[in-house]
């Protein structure tokens, strides 16, 4: 295969791997640690309005998502990817990063929060993946 298709691809495929780790987490959290009593978290603004109401247990989740989806979507395009497995991977930190960066700037999160998660989720697990996925 074309190394440029199968980079493409591998792209892609860690894009969307990254994408489904991330929502299972996030999806599953609220049956492990429950939002507050009467916090409504179904929609963006609800999510908004009720933001105060969360302690730092409730931040857990979210961090496990956008580390663990970032790995797996950058180990998975480390992975399947031919040449340039390392920049590659990096993109996928860099993709998902946007994405942090867009939630801290949209959601009323607490500072704290912003920069443990825009520091140690992304770029951090992106390298983590890089370095797993290039000893194979």
């Amino acid at each position: 295969m074309n190394p440029f298709l199968r980079n493409t691809l591998a792209v892609i495929a860690g894009l969307v791997i990254g994408s489904i780790v991330n929502m299972s987490i996030i999806l599953v959290s609220s049956s492990i640690i429950p939002a507050p009593n009467g916090a409504d978290v179904t929609t963006a603004e609800g999510l908004k309005a009720n933001m105060h109401l969360f302690e730092p247990k409730h931040f857990l989740f979210p961090f496990l998502a956008h580390a663990l989806g970032t790995f797996a979507g950058a180990l998975t395009t480390a992975i399947a990817a031919i040449t340039h497995k390392t920049k590659l991977a990096f993109g996928i930190g860099g993709f998902f990063l946007f994405g942090g960066l867009v939630t801290i700037f949209t959601l009323p999160t607490p500072l704290w929060f912003g920069l443990v998660d825009l520091v140690f989720a992304y770029i951090p697990m992106a390298y983590l993946a890089s370095k797993v996925a290039v000893k194979k």
